[in-house]
């Protein structure tokens, strides 16, 4: 199930976007080689002390590692033979950080005129911003989508690194589209994605709704159309649903909560006042959830074919007999862990899914081979 197999990646990224986007196409079986300098690497491995923690751990499956210092003659001269026969090249530097490390678009298309060259920025590669860094919260800020997803009390920066995910996507996305191409015209382009574009079409539905009608959406505007909710049930465990606009989806909350006379309400009685008065019914629900545990809740949501999930912590989530079915996680043998665990891609070609996966690797784990490979 690796119908990338026969595309090699370059990959000189950098904590999450860069790795994220070459990640992906490894996950579809392409050969990913990341090129880290000697000594450090990315600096992702450092995160939380030594050189392998869990946060390069989760953008760097399913590669090799090679440890070049590209100012140094003879370390070029390696990563130029990797250029040679490579299919793609991402970078996730700021602009004219590559040109200075040997890595431009110019140079590498001069050895390698097929060559997909990625290059993912903060800002994009000109205008005023051009030149700030930009981390994944500077990028959600700029987008409009922080506001979206900040509590509106005690508002402070919440949930992962959504941004910065996202906008490796976005370039997987884009260079599978370059591949596609190029088996058409032969011929190798430069993309060019920043961080602000691809968190700006992300965030689409916002802005959608600004030009098509006026509004400026917040945290709750969607919550509240949607008629979502969270509540925590009497073992403290959490559970969710989302009712949408269906009837039947509503009728059935009420029947599985036992309030019926809700139904009569006029807070109540039609989706738009529901709407309305979404917090005068969260106030009257939220002691009622808190007076069962959660999975007598979750069969009665059930029974009444309401759309619901337990609100998992990452310890439960795989455990769900669902995700168990599926077998989202995966486990491998690990030279020095014993045994490495993470979550397999999500696709599945011709009814399979692949769940042969590589560790991410130990900085420079795989120099020697990928030297014995080029001749060097």
């Amino acid at each position: 199930m690796k119908p990338l197999k026969s595309i090699r990646v370059i990959e000189m990224g950098t904590y999450i976007t860069g790795p994220a986007a070459a990640m992906q196409l490894a996950d579809l079986g392409a050969d990913v080689i990341k090129v880290e300098r000697p000594g450090e690497g990315d600096p992702f491995r450092a995160f939380k002390g030594g050189l392998y923690s869990p946060h390069f751990q989760t953008y760097n499956r399913n590669k090799r590692s090679i440890a070049l210092d590209t100012r140094n003659k003879d370390d070029l001269a390696v990563f130029q033979a990797l250029i040679k026969n490579a299919d793609v090249f991402i970078q996730n530097f700021r602009p004219g950080v590559a040109e200075k490390v040997g890595a431009g678009e110019e140079a590498l298309h001069a050895i390698n005129p097929r060559l997909i060259y990625c290059a993912i920025s903060g800002f994009g590669t000109s205008g005023p911003a051009r030149d700030r860094p930009t981390y994944d919260t500077v990028a959600q800020a700029a987008s409009g989508f922080l506001r979206l997803v900040t509590p509106p009390e005690k508002p402070r920066v919440i949930g992962p690194a959504l941004a910065d995910a996202v906008t490796g996507h976005y370039a997987a996305t884009g260079i599978l589209a370059a591949l596609v191409e190029r088996g058409v015209t032969g011929k190798g382009r430069r993309l060019d994605i920043s961080m602000l574009e691809a968190m700006s079409h992300f965030n689409l539905d916002s802005f959608t709704h600004f030009y098509s009608e006026g509004e400026v959406m917040g945290p709750l505007s969607r919550p509240v159309v949607s008629q979502s909710y969270t509540f925590e049930c009497a073992d403290g465990k959490w559970i969710a649903f989302h009712l949408s606009s269906p009837p039947k989806f509503w009728e059935g909350l009420l029947e599985a909560t036992e309030k019926t006379e809700l139904a009569t309400d006029p807070r109540f009685a039609e989706r738009l006042e529901r709407i309305k008065h979404q917090d005068d019914l969260i106030d009257i629900l939220t002691p009622v959830f808190r007076t069962r545990p959660r999975d007598e809740w979750c069969a009665r949501l059930e029974t009444a074919e309401v759309p619901y999930s337990p609100a998992y912590d990452s310890n439960e989530a795989l455990e769900d007999p669902q995700a168990k079915h599926l077998q989202i996680a995966v486990t491998v043998p690990h030279a020095t862990m014993g045994q490495f665990t993470t979550v397999r891609a999500p696709y599945s070609f011709d009814g399979e899914a692949e769940r042969g996966i590589i560790p991410p690797p130990m900085l420079d784990e795989h120099g020697a081979s990928i030297r014995a490979e080029l001749g060097l």
